[in-house]
C-alpha cells in the first residue's frame, strides 16, 4: 500500500482524492527504489527556492511574470492510453459488505487502480480513454486529455465501486469491438480475471492480438484474489462452491483439492505468461491484496518503451 494517509481513508467516497494519495505515495517510494531512474517528475511549476540549482527554471515564464518558477517536467507528449475493465460477475468476487481500501473485490481494485492511472496520466499530460464490458459493451469513451473528460471517467469508475453485476464474460467478442474503435496508436491496459465464457483459449488470444493492431502496446493485468483464488485458503469444513457466472455448484472440503488446485493454477498462470510472450503482450499478475504500486510500475515501464 502507498502511505498511511491512504490507509486511513475508511470510505471510498472521493475517488479523485484517493487516487491522488496513491500516486503521491508511489512517487515518494520511487525515489527509494531501483526504479529511481524512471521519470516521475510531472508537468507542473513551483516557485523557485533561493539557493537551489537554476537548471530547471522556466525562463520563458519568467519573461512573462518576472517571477522564478521551476518547470519540473519539460517534455510534452501525445501519448494516448486506453483502460479496459472486465465488469463481469466474476470480477465482483469476493463479495464485500464493508468496502474499504484494504477490503476490495477484483472490480473495486481495478476501479481504484484505474483512477490512479488517470491521476498519473493527468500529471504527464497524456490523453486517456475508458472501456467497460461484461457480456456487452457497458461503456466506451475515446482518449481525451481534458479535465472535464477525466472527471467523467472518474464518475464511471466510482459507479463500479457500488454497482453489482450478474453478467457473464464475453471478452473475446468485446475486445474485438473495442479494438475496432481505437484507431490511433495507444498504450492499452486491460484489467480482467481471465475467467471467460469461451472454452477456446486461442479465440481469447486472437482478440488480445487484435488489440496489437495499429502498433498498440498492450498490458494485461491478470487480476485475482491471491488468498482465495490462488492459494485456495478456505477453512477445512464442508463448503458449497458456486460459479458466480454459470451458477454451477460443487460441495467439497477445501483440503481435499487444495494441492491439485494449486498445481493447476501454477500451470494456468505459466501458460498465460508464455502465451502473452508469444503475442508480445505484457503479462502482469495482479494480486488485489498487494497494493497498487505493481500497476503504476508497469505503467512507467510500458510508457518508457512506448515513447
Amino acid at each position: 500500500m502507498a502511505t498511511n494517509s491512504v490507509q486511513q481513508i475508511s470510505e471510498l467516497n472521493n475517488l479523485e482524492l484517493l487516487a491522488n494519495q496513491i500516486v503521491e505515495g508511489f512517487i515518494t517510494g520511487m525515489h527509494k527504489s531501483p526504479f529511481h531512474g524512471f521519470s516521475v517528475e510531472f508537468a507542473e511549476h513551483r516557485l523557485y527556492n533561493k539557493g537551489e540549482s537554476t537548471k530547471h527554471i522556466d525562463w520563458k515564464l519568467y519573461a512573462k511574470t518576472k517571477k522564478l518558477f521551476v518547470k519540473r517536467y519539460e517534455e510534452e507528449t501525445n501519448l494516448r492510453c486506453h483502460i479496459i475493465i472486465d465488469n463481469s460477475a466474476s470480477m465482483h468476487y469476493p463479495i464485500i459488505n464493508n468496502i474499504s481500501i484494504n477490503n476490495l473485490s477484483k472490480i473495486g481494485f481495478s476501479a481504484i487502480a484505474s483512477a490512479a492511472l488517470l491521476e498519473i496520466l493527468k500529471r504527464q499530460r497524456d490523453a486517456v480513454g475508458l472501456s467497460i464490458y461484461s457480456d456487452k459493451s457497458d461503456y466506451y469513451a475515446p482518449a481525451k486529455g481534458s479535465d472535464r473528460h477525466r472527471r467523467m471517467l472518474l464518475h464511471k469508475l466510482e459507479n463500479l465501486l457500488v454497482q453489482e453485476s450478474n453478467a457473464a464474460t464475453d471478452t473475446y467478442t468485446l475486445l474485438h469491438e473495442i479494438s475496432e474503435k481505437i484507431h490511433k496508436r495507444s498504450l492499452i491496459f486491460l484489467f480482467t480475471d481471465m475467467f471467460q465464457a469461451t472454452k477456446n483459449e486461442n479465440e481469447l488470444f486472437e482478440a488480445l492480438r487484435h488489440l496489437k493492431y495499429n502498433k498498440h502496446e498492450v498490458v494485461l493485468f491478470h487480476t485475482f484474489d491471491g488468498k482465495l483464488e490462488y492459494d485456495f485458503d478456505f477453512e477445512n469444513s464442508p463448503k458449497k462452491f458456486i460459479d458466480i457466472e454459470t451458477g454451477d455448484e460443487i460441495n467439497l472440503y477445501a483440503s481435499t483439492v487444495k494441492e491439485n488446485y494449486q498445481k493447476e493454477m501454477d500451470k494456468y498462470f505459466n501458460e498465460l505468461k508464455l502465451k502473452c510472450m508469444q503475442y508480445k503482450i505484457d503479462y502482469v499478475p495482479v494480486d488485489i491484496h498487494k497494493g497498487f504500486h505493481q500497476v503504476l510500475i508497469s505503467y512507467l515501464i510500458s510508457r518508457k518503451r512506448f515513447l
